[in-house]
């Protein structure tokens, strides 16, 4: 195309993608189970608060969130929850709900999806970024008056069409400003988060979120940690999918900084133009081999930043390997593209571009708009993660907090009262055995985890740059998973 579409075209061509789509493999009616079974008497367990709710099913998964909600079809169901598309009646603005069960049963997935929660609230109370997915609604779950009836958690996000995993995965052709563009809106997102003192920390294609006019959102912030001041942190290891993990990480070194989501940018950048992934280790030691055998053996002074002994041990035993030009592993690929990936995949994170650096490239050019490079004013506080042993109560009264963020007028968390049951069990225990039987039937909680990267936004004031063809279709959503 010669130019960018005016809005009404653009509109109407990622509507016609959408529209002409075949109904997409997994997705099931909102009344019917995983197994295809129909669920006409789906009965949910009975609830006082918040009143004016609808239930319904998705995959074999039930739902009871406010009635403003009409729901549209479900889209996926994962290790940490379940989401469906859903159409707020009072604005008519289309989200995707994610509903997050037994929450509390697990504390670490607990943890995490209080992570991305909190994280989410931040930014929208910061104006928010055009390429970071934004947190509509915390949907009041049902309870009782008891603290412990409240289990699920349902968080309303932006909706969108695909992630840039399934493009990649599909026959969709890109061009090289289709890549520019994408590649753009990351680096625009990650200045955003990274200015806010977050570290993504896995930065991978399901977690990039597209539409049909190109327009890109990061999401999954249940991973992020902290970046005090600007300085490296005493982090884990146990970070970014295998593939996208930046050599500091790999060699479980005892400090990292932004650059890590710099490395997965540029491992990106390689996939989108080789359309399969740069680096496909199958565990730490073949990955670090994979990356050694294109951009070569560290130098002695390249590997002074790695602070782990038996790390550095182990890759100077390794056979040495020459460096590969990345002109040879991509034929006919765009010059400043190449060099790009080059400064963005640098083994020592100190030569390592930073997202300034990267912003600036040549290869971006004709991308840049100021009004997307806008940094977030304020840090994000991870004072909870800094709590060894969260307890199920004290994690249930943070979440009840965000949620009352978005419904001020719900009940205050004082005012929850403990569970009759338990504490008449935890009573009769300590003056006799045989009520050790009520204390166990009294707690009642799923060994489900839950917490997501969902997805996200029907509109947004993203607009393709002139020259970038939009309404791509939208391929199938069932993709190959992603390495793990």
């Amino acid at each position: 195309m010669s130019g960018t579409p005016a809005p009404d075209e653009k509109k109407k061509a990622a509507a016609a993608a959408i529209v002409e789509k075949q109904p997409e493999q997994g997705h099931k009616p909102m009344d019917v189970d995983s197994e295809g079974k129909k669920q006409p008497d789906n009965k949910p367990k009975k609830f006082k608060y918040p009143g004016n709710t609808r239930s319904f099913m998705v995959n074999g998964v039930t739902f009871t969130i406010d009635r403003k909600y009409s729901p549209l079809e479900g889209l996926g169901k994962g290790a940490y929850g379940v989401v469906c598309s859903a159409i707020d009646k009072t604005t008519g603005k289309k989200v995707a709900i994610k509903k997050c069960s037994n929450v509390f049963s697990d504390p670490i997935g607990a943890k995490r999806v209080l992570r991305e929660v909190m994280l989410l609230r931040h930014f929208r109370d910061q104006g928010g970024h055009d390429n970071v997915v934004s947190l509509y609604d915390l949907i009041v779950p049902p309870h009782n008056d008891d603290a412990e009836s409240f289990n699920d958690v349902y968080l309303a996000l932006d909706l969108m069409d695909t992630d840039m995993g399934r493009i990649i995965d599909s026959d969709q052709a890109l061009t090289d400003k289709h890549i520019q563009f994408f590649i753009y809106q990351i680096l625009c997102g990650l200045k955003f988060i990274h200015t806010a003192k977050v570290l993504h920390r896995d930065i991978k294609p399901g977690n990039l979120l597209l539409n049909a006019d190109c327009e890109l959102k990061i999401c999954d912030f249940g991973l992020s940690r902290g970046l005090v001041n600007a300085e490296p942190q005493v982090l884990t290891k146990y970070v970014v999918t295998r593939w996208y993990r930046a050599p500091e990480v790999l060699c479980a070194c005892k400090e990292y900084d932004a650059k890590i989501d710099v490395w997965s940018v540029g491992c990106i950048l390689a996939e989108l133009h080789g359309r399969e992934p740069l680096f496909p280790g199958e565990d730490y030691i073949s990955q670090l081999e994979l990356i050694f055998s294109i951009l070569g053996s560290p130098s002695e002074e390249d590997l002074k930043f790695c602070t782990n002994p038996r790390a550095v041990a182990w890759i100077q035993r390794l056979k040495k390997f020459p460096k590969i030009p990345f002109s040879r592993v991509f034929t006919g690929v765009n010059a400043q593209a190449i060099d790009l990936m080059e400064k963005m995949m640098v083994f020592n994170p100190r030569k390592r571009f930073t997202i300034d650096q990267a912003l600036a490239h040549p290869y971006l050019k004709n991308m840049r708009d100021p009004n997307l490079e806008k940094v977030c004013q304020k840090s994000f506080e991870f004072a909870f993660d800094n709590v060894k042993n969260l307890s199920k109560e004290k994690l249930r009264e943070l979440m009840w907090e965000e949620i009352r963020q978005f419904h001020p007028d719900i009940k205050a968390w004082g005012t929850f009262t403990k569970d009759p049951a338990a504490e008449a069990a935890a009573a009769a225990s300590s003056s006799s055995a045989a009520a050790s039987s009520s204390a166990s039937a009294a707690s009642s909680s799923s060994a489900a985890s839950s917490s997501s990267s969902a997805a996200s936004s029907a509109a947004s004031s993203v607009a393709a740059p002139a020259g970038i063809p939009v309404g791509i279709p939208i391929p199938k959503k069932e993709g190959k998973p992603d390495a793990s």
